[in-house]
């Protein structure tokens, strides 16, 4: 047994109500076990994301997520408000998801922590 096992630093567990620094201590450690899910309108999406979040807009969600994801995968959730995304959060929940957290701020906080994100710029 490796002696120096259980002395490494680990990320942070999966909370119900995670912040931005929470997710981004995971992203560093290279969790490749999680996804991001923003659940704004594409407007939005394309106008700033979290880097690596994909677009599922909440009125679309319900119907994509079970073909999309294994009910134990940890989702990390935002949208333009915590409540939005907790209301999102529920219906995962609902519906079976085990580890489901909402991503406390959003890109607001995702953006004022300094931390990266997409920009998708579209031709008019």
């Amino acid at each position: 047994m490796n002696r120096f096992f259980g002395l490494l630093p680990k990320p942070s567990p999966l909370r119900p109500k995670s912040r931005v620094y929470d997710l981004k201590e995971r992203l560093d450690w290279g969790e490749p076990a999680l996804t991001i899910i923003d659940v704004r309108d594409r407007a939005d999406f394309n106008h700033s994301h979290i880097t690596g979040a994909i677009s599922i807009p909440a009125d679309s969600l319900m119907a994509t997520a079970p073909q999309c994801f294994e009910v134990t995968r940890d989702l990390y959730v935002y949208s333009n408000t915590d409540d939005e995304a907790a209301a999102v959060a529920e219906q995962l929940r609902a519906a079976g998801f085990s580890r489901v957290a909402i991503v406390r701020g959003g890109v607001a906080a995702w953006k004022a922590a300094g931390f990266p994100i997409e920009v998708i710029r579209t031709v008019a």
